[in-house]
């Protein structure tokens, strides 16, 4: 891979610890980077649990949710003359909702009078 096709990515978790960084190919998918996200995961009481799957772990850039098959040569635009030669992504892992006793999940109910 040469050195101008590649890019370093760290990913910062909600409670700031990082996983990597790591190197990639602009050729690399966002759901290829969400995988080594999930073979990385950290293990401990202070971190959320493993996510199942890439669809439950989001990927934020600039502000931005990136789709699955968004390469990072494309994510590479919004950085535009970013300076340093590790780029930081955000991890949100969207945990599934608890099921109540009944099955239902919880959630909030309006009723319109």
């Amino acid at each position: 891979m040469a050195e101008e096709d590649s890019v370093e990515i760290r990913f910062r978790l909600n409670n700031g610890s990082d996983i990597g960084p790591f190197k990639y190919s602009s050729a690399a998918t966002v759901d290829m980077l969400k995988q080594r996200i999930i073979s990385h995961w950290p293990q401990g009481k202070r971190f959320p649990p493993l996510p199942k799957s890439a669809n439950e772990v989001k990927l934020i850039s600039s502000g931005k949710i990136l789709e699955n098959n968004v390469t990072v040569g494309q994510c590479k635009i919004p950085f535009g003359d970013i300076e340093e030669e590790v780029i930081t992504m955000h991890v949100h892992h969207l945990s599934p909702l608890p099921k109540s006793k009944a099955g239902n999940k919880l959630g909030c109910s309006c009723s319109i009078m």
